[in-house]
């Protein structure tokens, strides 16, 4: 099949675990024979001089990486501004850079690039499948009290509600989008995200090295990574040092990785009167995070909302022990008792407690993390994930141009909670 995927995340702009699966995903469609075309866009904050429209062949696939326009629009202050831009641009350069190619199916990922895709389906009259990643009301707990994010929910029920095909990356995903779009859960396909797990096993002594460089000799080291962000919980698992060193004294804390809640999490830290126990490092290079992660006793993840969890796939991959909250897709990844632990998001005493129950039985967690391991080669191929998704694409039967009206956002939570 000839398939257009439109990603605003695309190697080597990518921001999240987005990102990953796309480029996983479009390069194993075109190991299978597929036609694949990526319609994405050049880093936020450059211009057509700096970052020139690319149209390029990378790994099979072909890239059309277009530039930003020329209007001051900042992706941090004007979200809504910015994404419009960028979907027109990338409107614009499909339709005078693809020549006579056209696709079988339009496969978009995540409302930013909800407009580009709809209209390109539409006027292609081809089916438009659809991945939802994440969604505002589930980052915001079901709170949708800025205007930015009713704005942000209205693109994501447009564009779920669009789609001929919908998929989301979890079960527990499949039900956050039924009920917050008004759509038959049934209708919604689960394809799970994916690791090529052989590109995760690291030098011994590169993980030898990595020990020693973290002072980490003859205590528990404890590794988070990812975003930083309030969903993802930093903040919880740096709140239950204390009781985890009181049971193991000395344990170290290292967390990597960049985003909005780093003065949170520094700040609470000092509050917990163990910040010289945390080293923050940043954003580690995709060379070093292998060894990083096998180094560590466990690998914390303690996200408070989590709409798949692919590094705790990259953490199996690596061979480390898992910990994580059961929020959302985690608890579909993470096995408690089986694959890793797992404690109630949110709950900082029952985070303690599982971290504390790995550092107690260091073969239980080896065995855990075998087992991990082992399973990623069964539920989370990518050459199986993509040969389902092309399965998908086969399926969809193009509805042709919709028009909707807009929908009723809730005033209070969408999900019907308190809190």
């Amino acid at each position: 099949m000839r398939v257009l995927v439109v990603s605003w995340e695309y190697p080597p702009v990518v921001v999240g675990g987005l990102g990953r699966h796309v480029h996983a995903l479009a390069t194993e469609l075109a190991a299978g024979g597929h036609e694949v075309v990526v319609l994405t866009r050049r880093a936020a904050g450059t211009d057509a001089r700096s970052h020139p429209t690319t149209d390029t062949a990378v790994e099979g696939v072909r890239v059309l990486a277009v530039a930003e326009d020329p209007p001051h629009l900042d992706l941090e202050q004007d979200l809504m501004g910015w994404t419009l831009a960028m979907g027109h641009a990338l409107l614009r350069a499909a339709l005078t850079r693809l020549g006579g190619w056209r696709p079988d199916v339009v496969h978009a990922h995540d409302w930013l690039v909800a407009h580009p895709a709809i209209a390109l389906a539409d006027g292609w009259r081809v089916p438009l499948v659809v991945t939802v990643h994440a969604t505002e009301a589930g980052r915001y707990a079901g709170w949708l009290t800025a205007r930015l994010s009713r704005q942000v929910h209205s693109c994501e029920w447009w564009l779920a509600n669009r789609a001929d095909a919908l998929i989301t990356c979890s079960a527990a995903m499949r039900g956050e989008v039924a009920e917050l779009f008004g759509l038959d859960p049934t209708s919604i396909a689960v394809v799970h995200n994916g690791i090529a797990p052989d590109g995760w096993q690291p030098d011994p002594a590169a993980v030898a090295s990595a020990r020693s460089r973290h002072r980490a000799d003859g205590i528990p080291l404890l590794v988070y990574f990812g975003r930083l962000e309030f969903e993802k919980g930093g903040q919880d698992l740096i709140a239950a040092l204390p009781r985890i060193r009181r049971a193991h004294p000395g344990a170290r804390l290292l967390v990597s990785g960049t985003g909005s809640a780093a003065p949170l999490l520094a700040a609470t830290a000092r509050e917990h009167r163990v910040r010289s126990c945390v080293d923050f490092l940043g954003r580690v290079p995709d060379g070093e995070l292998p060894a990083l992660l096998a180094a560590a006793d466990a690998v914390v993840l303690p996200s408070r909302y989590e709409p798949f969890g692919i590094v705790a796939l990259e953490a199996a991959a690596a061979g480390a022990a898992l910990v994580a909250s059961t929020a959302g897709g985690l608890a579909e990844v993470v096995i408690d008792g089986e694959t890793g632990v797992s404690f109630p998001p949110g709950d900082v005493p029952a985070l303690g407690t599982a971290v504390i129950r790995v550092l107690d039985d260091p073969r239980g967690a080896r065995r855990r993390a075998a087992a991990a391991r082992r399973r990623l080669d069964i539920d989370f191929d990518w050459s199986r994930i993509a040969a389902t998704t092309a399965e998908l694409y086969s399926a969809a039967r193009c509805q042709g141009p919709v028009e909707r009206a807009r929908p009723q956002i809730p005033t209070g939570n969408v999900f019907g909670r308190s809190g």
